[in-house]
């Protein structure tokens, strides 16, 4: 293929085209060549391996009672209003402590902070100050909804109604969402306010230094990014700017973050949460979030988020959602937190390879917490795990380059990171994406195979193998070597983007004063269970209530 197969590019977009292509086909011909030697068994042997099989072994998955219940939430108090979580401003606005209204003006100070900010924040959204004042209302008349008076900050590519919502890109102009996200009606419908739009790259997988908006700095270490794609989101977050904000995640962009910002976040099972109103960057293996500083705060939120639409074509089974939602929603236990009887699986290769030193006892620390909690530890590996890193890259450039295909001939106006995947894209063949697309449905078997040959209630992994990224060169440092980011990045993430199965990042330490990660990751529909071991875990840790300077 070449710039002469679209035949409407500019001499200029062709010429980008033509040298991104060369460069494309030599990085994509040896992953592509290894792929082509492990071929599905040919018709009429091939099995359930049609793509739409992925989807169909998810809504068949029962969803798994949670092994422990859900220990109580120690509400803060006593502290400035920017720091209050979800939970903890739900209690101070049924006390009378607190009202949505002075707490939106203790964050729009903060918004007007160019150095708290950081690049985060794109736009405010119009009508939050009425919004807080009929909040305000509710909570005196005893109507308040369960997210009553909760700020939350939106993604770039999530759509605001009357917001400007650009997927962070030159491409779209000034385009302002005509309606609101399936996700932020729900979240509005529960009381939720939506306050800020935040900075993403270009189409959720650009480069750190966006054309349009610059790059968002780490509050931890402004020399450094937060982490892509829900870069504003994590950035939002970590400054104390909301206690909510909805990320999106198709290689780990809810997960990478968080883990390098100290947040917690999840990339719920796929399908339940719809997607509807969100830009498209890979539909197979896109997800959508909700991302806070603690998985107490994320149980509330997703059992809001969580259901079909109706226009999802990839959404879950109704009684699916209502059984996960059943589970998120449970009063919490009364007894001491505890994690006996539970299973935990731990993986020996590939999730601890390519991983710092400080990484790596961060995650032994958190293994030696779970055990000292009453779980019980085993080795746990899911087989083919480079071939399933491979078939991610295979099927996010593919789809990404086939949404992206009417716009080629403005090529050269793609910011470089979003042009190199585009190319990339453009160098398989259609047998080599529907094979990456067909071998899904055999991962997830063989996947939860092995969480049932093991007996395993979640598996527990390191999270990112490095500390944040350097904005200077985009590079990680791993036991001092300096490494590409996206060789790092999404390694220990895009596989369960792939599998479609629930995964959770929490904090889990700092090495060199950078915040760290661990990632919970269970069966389909085991959100529930992944969040429930999570808050326990942060019931005997500190990591998550540890701020920055900002």
């Amino acid at each position: 293929m070449t710039a002469t197969d679209y035949p409407d590019l500019t001499a200029t977009a062709a010429t980008v085209v033509d040298d991104l292509l060369e460069q494309a086909r030599a990085d994509m011909t040896p992953l592509l060549e290894s792929s082509r030697r492990w071929p599905l068994p040919a018709s009429p042997d091939a099995g359930s391996t049609e793509p739409a099989h992925a989807v169909a072994f998810l809504s068949a998955g029962a969803v798994p009672t949670a092994p422990v219940a859900a220990p109580s939430h120690s509400v803060r108090s006593g502290e400035d209003l920017h720091e209050l979580g979800i939970l903890d401003l739900l209690a101070a606005y049924a006390e009378g402590d607190a009202s949505p209204t002075t707490v939106l003006a203790a964050l729009r100070s903060r918004w007007a902070d160019p150095e708290l900010v950081g690049g985060a924040v794109l736009a405010v959204v119009d009508g939050a100050d009425e919004a807080a004042a009929a909040s305000d209302l509710r909570w005196r008349d005893g109507t308040a909804r369960p997210l009553e008076g909760i700020f939350f900050a939106v993604k770039d590519i999530i759509d605001v109604a009357g917001a400007p919502v650009t997927a962070g890109s030159l491409l779209t102009g000034d385009r302002v969402a005509a309606s609101d996200a399936t996700v932020v009606a729900r979240l509005r419908e529960a009381g939720a306010i939506p306050v800020v739009t935040t900075a993403t790259t270009e189409f959720a997988c650009g480069a750190p230094h966006n054309a349009r908006y610059g790059a968002v700095t780490n509050p931890w270490d402004r020399s450094r990014w937060t982490g892509g794609s829900s870069t504003g989101s994590a950035g939002a977050l970590a400054a104390r700017l909301v206690p909510l904000a909805l990320g999106t995640d198709t290689g780990g962009s809810i997960r990478v973050p968080s883990a390098l910002c100290n947040l917690t976040g999840v990339k719920p099972t796929y399908g339940l949460v719809p997607r509807t109103g969100v830009a498209s960057l890979s539909w197979t293996l896109d997800h959508i979030g909700p991302m806070a500083r603690s998985a107490a705060d994320l149980r509330a939120v997703l059992g809001v988020l969580a259901g079909p639409d109706g226009l999802d074509p990839a959404g879950v089974p109704a009684p699916t959602a209502a059984e996960v939602r059943a589970g998120l929603t449970e009063p919490a236990g009364t007894g001491a937190p505890t994690l006996s009887g539970v299973r935990m699986g731990i993986p020996t290769t590939w999730f601890t390879e390519l991983c710092d030193a400080g990484v790596l006892a961060a995650w032994e620390a958190t293994v030696d917490a779970l055990r000292a909690l009453g779980a019980e530890v085993v080795p746990v590996d899911l087989p083919d795990l480079h071939r399933i890193h491979d078939d991610v890259v295979v099927v996010l450039t593919c789809e990404l380059a086939s949404n992206q295909e009417s716009a080629l001939d403005r090529f050269s106006e793609y910011d470089i990171g979003t042009q190199v995947r585009i190319a990339r894209g453009l160098v398989p063949s259609a047998v080599d994406y529907l094979r990456a697309l067909r071998r899904r449905v055999v991962a997830q078997r063989d996947a939860v195979a092995a969480f049932d040959l093991a007996g395993i209630d979640a598996l527990v992994t390191p999270g990112i193998g490095a500390t944040a990224a350097r904005l200077s060169d985009v590079t990680v440092e791993i036991d001092g070597v300096r490494h590409p980011m996206q060789s790092i990045v999404g390694r220990n993430t895009g596989i369960f983007d792939y599998l479609g199965l629930p995964a959770v990042m929490a904090p889990a330490g700092f090495v060199d004063g950078m915040p760290v990660g661990v990632q919970l990751v269970g069966r389909p529909w085991a959100d529930d269970t992944c969040l429930r071991i999570a808050q326990i875990l942060q019931c005997v840790t500190n990591f998550h209530d540890r701020r920055c300077d900002g």
